[in-house]
């Protein structure tokens, strides 16, 4: 083993890799593994701890070959725990670009900020590689577009992590609802609050110099670099980020979208503001988004700097029909009457919290497992981009109707928006010249 030091400097450098172990152990991990998936991990900050957790637990089917990151600090802290997790080092990488050369890889996993989410997935699928890839699967509407694109030409398979699509129980109950349970569903709200505080104001400054800005950048239009983006804070900031109905909202928007067998709507409204703090946020604290259909409602309130719990619950889904309501999370749901009298209850027996960032949890490794299982036997995806990206791009929507702060009319077959042509120019972005995304 390298000392960290020397791992760090030379990351920086640009040119460092940690060496497989040579014990035993290791060793049959690299001969055993005929069977096995070859991964590689991008985006190790947060949620890649989650990839690595399912890999580890499915590790009869799937190997963690590479871990990615563009910060030689946050690359050498979670090398060291996936060596520890593991009982071998996987190859750690500070471009990812050498990951996608390397012929040993079979899928790669995307949790990096959300600008990165499509350009990367679509270089891996050039590249020959499977896709997992995180919520927003796509910075805008356009991308979304060019990743479903993307699979259908390069035939690979391409998960979002929607993972409570792979969930036992909402499977279930989402089928019960689609056989009459609550009578014919026709409103669902979807919610999520948090207590997030404020980003600040943040000042130029010296780039790190164990970070590689410019790769961290990527796609987007180049900008100088200040203190308070990096490691977390570019969920606010438009050219990096989605805001909170992005980050968070997407799943429970994807559950209630599933329930009511839900496609584009017809109208999209939203009403919001930064109500909370005075800084460098550039999107909403507070929202509330209407989807308007002919025969049913679908409605987002994200809150995400006033912790005031809906149901008692800091997020979740809330499916209203002709005979009753279904109110389900990662935690389990309850099922109510027409009038309002509880009649069912299901709990998993552990509470989630939203101001957890990894979200390691069961429904994560299953959701690995069907993965791992399409790509290997043909098994049908829980959360295909071609059904992810609609909730997706809905949202996205929502953060047009809020900035342009009118009404959208869809066209219903591809979410497109009519007969508004300023609208319209948000629909994609500006990249970084060479970065733009192509097929």
């Amino acid at each position: 083993m390298i000392s960290r030091r020397t791992f760090v400097n030379g990351l920086a450098a640009g040119v460092a890799t940690t060496a497989f172990a040579s014990s035993a152990k290791s060793y049959g991990q690299i001969l055993g593994a005929n069977d096995r998936l070859n991964f590689a991990i991008n985006g190790l900050n947060g949620r890649g701890y989650a990839h690595l957790s399912a890999l580890k637990n499915n590790s009869k089917t799937a190997r963690v070959a590479y871990c990615c990151d563009v910060d030689a600090h946050i690359l050498a802290k979670f090398a060291g725990a996936a060596e520890k997790a593991l009982g071998y080092a996987p190859k750690a990488e500070q471009d990812f670009r050498r990951m996608l050369d390397s012929k040993d890889v079979d899928a790669i996993t995307v949790a990096t900020p959300d600008h990165w989410h499509t350009p990367m997935a679509v270089l891996g699928l050039k590249a020959g590689k499977h896709v997992y890839v995180e919520k927003p699967s796509s910075h805008n509407a356009r991308e979304g577009e060019l990743l479903v694109l993307a699979q259908e030409k390069y035939k690979k398979c391409v998960q979002v992590g929607d993972q409570q699509r792979s969930s036992d129980y909402s499977i279930e109950m989402i089928k019960k609802i689609h056989d009459g349970y609550i009578g014919t569903p026709y409103m669902a709200k979807a919610f999520y609050v948090n207590t997030r505080q404020s980003m600040g104001h943040g000042k130029p400054a010296p780039v790190p110099e164990w970070l590689n800005w410019d790769l961290w950048q990527g796609p987007a239009p180049r900008h100088e670099y200040v203190d308070n983006v990096h490691p977390y804070n570019w969920h606010w900031l438009r050219r990096y980020g989605t805001g909170e109905t992005l980050n968070n909202g997407t799943h429970e928007i994807d559950v209630c979208r599933w329930a009511l067998q839900a496609e584009y709507p017809e109208t999209v409204t939203a009403t919001g503001g930064r109500f909370q703090f005075q800084d460098d946020w550039e999107f909403y604290d507070t929202l509330v988004t209407n989807f308007g259909y002919s025969d049913k409602i679908i409605t987002w309130e994200g809150r995400c700097s006033q912790g005031m719990k809906v149901y008692g619950r800091e997020r979740g889904s809330v499916i209203m029909g002709t005979k009753g309501t279904v109110v389900i999370d990662r935690d389990g749901y309850d099922v109510y009457d027409w009038k309002g009298k509880q009649i069912d209850q299901f709990q998993t027996g552990k509470t989630t919290t939203s101001a957890d960032t990894l979200g390691i949890d069961t429904m994560t490794d299953v959701h690995f497992a069907n993965f791992i299982s399409a790509i290997k036997t043909g098994e049908k995806l829980n959360s295909p981009i071609q059904i992810a990206n609609v909730a997706v791009t809905m949202l996205l929507l929502s953060n047009i109707a809020y900035f342009t702060g009118r009404t959208l009319h869809l066209d219903t077959k591809n979410g497109h928006i009519k007969n508004d042509p300023e609208a319209m120019k948000l629909w994609g972005r500006d990249y970084e010249k060479g970065w733009e995304v192509t097929l």
